[in-house]
């Protein structure tokens, strides 16, 4: 059960990494980059790296809700749903990217793997997670609550107005009442 779900993860990564660039918007770009993401991190919890895998899909969620409030909040076009192109210079940009992937290839078939003569912790995960935070980590989770509470205050404060304001609290209101009359969209 484990190899499927690690199968389905590891196309679902490749093929959400490729929508980044067939995608013909920054917001989708976003939410495909996201999917990718966390695809690769279930792929860190099918190895019984608990800690590591969530730490990645929180860490992803908040970055990609980042990018979008900075998307509403000051791109010219609607949350960055526009047509546009990811893709500048596709012969340098494949060029690259086949020989990175060739070197990164070869890199973990050729070079012999080390092997370690100290023994595996009794939870590695946890030991890690205590390397890594130490004391610190309720101070962390406070902080990523906090700052999850302000971008998501700030997107609130930056739409003035919303389709309750238009159409009325039960939204049945036939024509809306727009703050600008005469202005069509």
């Amino acid at each position: 059960m484990s190899q499927i779900a690690f199968w389905v993860c590891a196309t679902g990564a490749v093929v959400t990494g490729i929508a980044v660039f067939r995608v013909s918007s920054m917001a989708r770009a976003t939410f495909a980059l996201l999917l990718s993401f966390v695809f690769s991190a279930v792929t860190v919890l099918l190895v019984q790296l608990t800690y590591l895998g969530v730490l990645v899909i929180l860490m992803m969620i908040m970055e990609m809700v980042v990018m979008v409030v900075f998307m509403i909040m000051y791109m010219m076009n609607p949350a960055g749903l526009m047509p546009m192109t990811m893709v500048h210079n596709r012969k340098g940009a494949l060029a690259i990217s086949f020989g990175v992937f060739a070197a990164l290839t070869a890199g973990a078939l050729l070079v012999p793997w080390p092997r370690s003569a100290s023994p595996v912790p009794p939870r590695p995960t946890k030991t890690l997670g205590e390397a890594l935070m130490g004391p610190d980590m309720l101070v962390m989770i406070v902080v990523g609550m906090g700052l999850f509470a302000t971008m998501v205050s700030t997107v609130v404060l930056a739409t003035h107005r919303g389709r309750y304001d238009r159409f009325g609290d039960d939204l049945q209101r036939r024509r809306p009442i727009d703050p600008l009359p005469g202005v069509r969209r």
